[in-house]
């Protein structure tokens, strides 16, 4: 079985969440090539043909790939499948934006947030906001499958790198634009990919307590920060922190939840963290049944007090 492999990059670096992935296609099959789209990416595919088990590395460059908007990468992706049995990639944002309109134009149905592969063509999902886990069998002639990257460990980077081979542009559909970009500067680790996370809640209150009382804690643990969604919704935070069903799904070492009650949106996203901690003054709040160590009181107490003593 031969499978195509989007990465996902920033056109000068290339993410984690690939190698991610990339575990996961090859328990689908024994050939994976890597899909480099975007404009500038030589570094990119040359970081992509270090990976262990990578049989090539397709890289196409032109403008119209530059941000990978969903219309002409898609169109590039179903211009190579018919050469493989399955495209995967990882279910970010620029997955979750591509993948869909690919098996639209293949007309095959999608397999997403993929959590194990038992078979190539057989996959586990979680549905129900993570609360029951569903076996999928897809009889489509290209698989199309989205992984949920938490849920696999990076490839390793290895001496010997694959070829890499340039392809050709289909050329841009003209159906969408480029805007801008706007990014939270800040030199914590990616959110994604993190070994550990401090989250806050909307008991925060307003974005200066969250940013007084969550990032010091972050800093000192040299720890990501996540949001939960109402504290998302209310401005304390950005969008991109935001963890959850609707957000990212994270699964670090350590997950610090500071007044977050544990809607199921939320814990969605982090219940797959090895150790959560959660800190919160209703001692009945569901973050406490899937939490290792709980902490009941003013969050404006302990937090703080917590961060002195570490």
């Amino acid at each position: 079985m031969t499978i195509l492999l989007l990465a996902e990059h920033d056109n000068e670096n290339l993410s984690e969440s690939t190698a991610r992935a990339l575990t996961a296609a090859s328990q689908m099959g024994d050939a994976v090539d890597i899909l480099v789209a975007g404009q500038g990416a030589t570094g990119v595919a040359q970081a992509a043909a270090r990976l262990t088990g990578v049989g090539r590395v397709l890289l196409a460059e032109a403008a119209a790939l530059e941000q990978r908007l969903a219309e002409p990468t898609a169109a590039l992706l179903v211009a190579l499948a018919a050469n493989y049995d399955a495209i995967v990639a990882p279910a970010t944002s620029t997955g979750k934006n591509v993948l869909p309109r690919v098996a639209a134009l293949l007309d095959v149905m999608q397999v997403s947030e993929v959590i194990e592969v038992i078979a190539p063509d057989t996959f586990k999902r979680p549905i129900y906001a993570g609360n029951a886990v569903q076996t999928v069998r897809s009889g489509d002639a290209v698989k199309v499958v989205t992984v949920r990257t938490a849920s696999f460990a990076p490839t390793a980077s290895g001496e010997v790198a694959a070829e890499i081979v340039a392809v050709g542009d289909p050329g841009d559909p003209g159906l969408s634009r480029f805007v801008e970009n706007q990014f939270a500067a800040t030199d914590r680790p990616d959110l994604d990919g993190a070994r550990i996370v401090v989250s806050g809640g909307r008991a925060l209150g307003s974005a200066e307590k969250f940013r007084e009382t969550i990032l010091p804690l972050a800093d000192r643990l040299g720890a990501a920060v996540g949001a939960s969604r109402a504290a998302v919704d209310a401005g304390y935070a950005p969008n991109d922190w935001q963890v959850g069903q609707t957000g990212k799904v994270v699964a670090p070492d350590l997950y610090v939840a500071c007044g977050i009650s544990g809607a199921i949106q939320h814990l969605a996203g982090m219940k797959d963290a090895k150790v959560i901690v959660a800190i919160n003054k209703d001692e009945d709040a569901p973050i406490f049944q899937v939490a290792d160590y709980g902490l009941v009181g003013d969050l404006f107490d302990l937090v703080p007090e917590l961060e002195r003593q570490l």
